[in-house]
């Protein structure tokens, strides 16, 4: 019976070492989990009874499972290469079949879909038109490389401070005489086409109303050329400074004529809400519209959400994408199908997907990847340890037939 359980204990003992050769060879393998190899011992049974003093037969590998505790996340400079901190696993497609791993790093391949290694596709949630995230039903993620259209300018909100002290300028309005007004500033403005054009304002005071307010014209300007023989609008401000709404029609409805091609003529609303008047030099403290030109996609980020946003040349940012993860109520249930991923088995329950920091997932991190969680210090310990389990067993083989010797020599 010892050479069994000395051939048990050999057996045991060098699959051991293979787990922990394992975990030793994957020590710089991103995203891969340690495993463990747990023994059981093994008793002959006659009609399922085992005596007391029934000695046991060796031992078995009862079961390798793997660790899924966090690794070090390490900092990269690819935006495409993420981190899970938390729970979670990435959710791949291998040609329709659904793998999940915690190796993350991707890349962008000829099509513009997010690939790893392996070339699996990262799955999520894309972007619609309008820039809505659907989450419903995950698909392969592809960033898209198209331009952003252009958007004529709608709307512009000017946010000025003007001179209580100015005096009345009653002579005629003429952008390019500075004596004509108090005050000018200017911004761009886009047509349907993208084009841009240099809006001028200009504020002219009329000085007190009858009712003992301040008043001011607004003049405007499309490259130069004066938008109308009279002003856009006209502005009045009560004794605290501040806009009498109740004289005030805004915003300001402008029209110009545009070339080149573009929807003619640009219209758009001037609103001046917030604007004051006090005892200061006047200025400008907000300025802005809401049109642009078109723009390439530059760069993209993505966010602990999973959200990749895209970065264009014009100044504007858009959605593209969520990144998708899953968890499982027992992940050490998982198949593991070798190249860092796992498939979903009985033992692992089905998987439960959502965007990052959801219910039981995760934060994503961009630019990081996670470490193998192997302790490499422990592992050549636990390898010491194994080695000196082996070389037991094998005394004990060797004791045994040294008995075995010593019977066959009786005379």
């Amino acid at each position: 019976m010892a050479f069994e359980q000395g051939l048990s204990g050999l057996s045991a003992a060098a699959k051991n070492l293979d787990v922990i050769g394992n975990n030793v060879a994957n020590v710089n393998t991103v995203g891969f989990k340690q495993s463990d190899a747990h023994f059981a011992d093994i008793y002959a049974t006659a009609g399922g009874l085992v005596g007391a003093n029934t000695p046991g037969i060796g031992t078995r590998v009862s079961a390798i499972a793997q660790s899924f505790s966090q690794g070090s996340l390490t900092a990269t400079s690819n935006p495409l290469d993420f981190a899970i901190n938390g729970s979670g696993f990435f959710r791949l497609s291998d040609n329709g079949a659904v793998n999940f791993s915690r190796n993350g790093q991707f890349h962008l391949d000829k099509s513009g879909y997010i690939v790893n290694d392996n070339g699996n596709r990262l799955t999520g949630y894309p972007a619609g038109p309008a820039g809505i995230l659907p989450t419903a039903s995950p698909t392969d993620l592809q960033i898209s490389q198209a331009d952003v259209t252009p958007k004529s300018t709608g709307s512009v909100a000017a946010t000025v401070g003007l001179d209580s002290r100015a005096t009345a300028i009653t002579t005629t309005f003429n952008a390019t005489d500075s004596t004509t007004y108090n005050f000018a500033t200017s911004t761009s403005v886009y047509d349907s086409l993208g084009n841009a054009h240099a809006l001028g304002l200009y504020f002219v005071p009329n000085g007190p109303t009858a009712a003992g307010e301040n008043k001011w014209s607004v003049y405007a300007t499309n490259d130069g050329t004066a938008i109308g023989a009279t002003p856009v609008g006209t502005v009045t401000f009560g004794s605290d400074g501040l806009i009498d709404a109740a004289q005030t029609t805004s915003p300001f409805n402008i029209s110009t004529p545009v070339g080149g091609g573009a929807t003619t003529p640009l219209a758009f609303t001037l609103d001046m809400t917030g604007s004051t008047q006090f005892g200061t030099k006047s200025g400008v403290n907000q300025l802005v519209q809401d049109g642009y030109t078109s723009g390439r996609l530059s760069s993209y980020t993505v966010s602990d959400d999973g959200v990749i946003l895209g970065r264009y040349t014009n100044g504007q940012t858009k959605a593209l994408a969520q990144v998708a993860l899953a968890n499982f109520t027992s992940p050490e249930g998982l198949a593991p199908l070798g190249n860092n991923v796992w498939a979903e088995s009985s033992k692992s329950g089905p998987p439960l997907v959502g965007p990052p920091g959801t219910a039981s997932l995760g934060a994503l991190q961009s630019g990081t990847v996670e470490e193998s969680n192997v302790d490499l210090t422990a592992e050549l310990v636990n390898m010491i340890t194994a080695q000196r389990n082996y070389q037991a067993n094998a005394q004990t083989i060797k004791t045994q037939d040294a008995l075995m010797q010593t019977l066959v020599n009786l005379r």
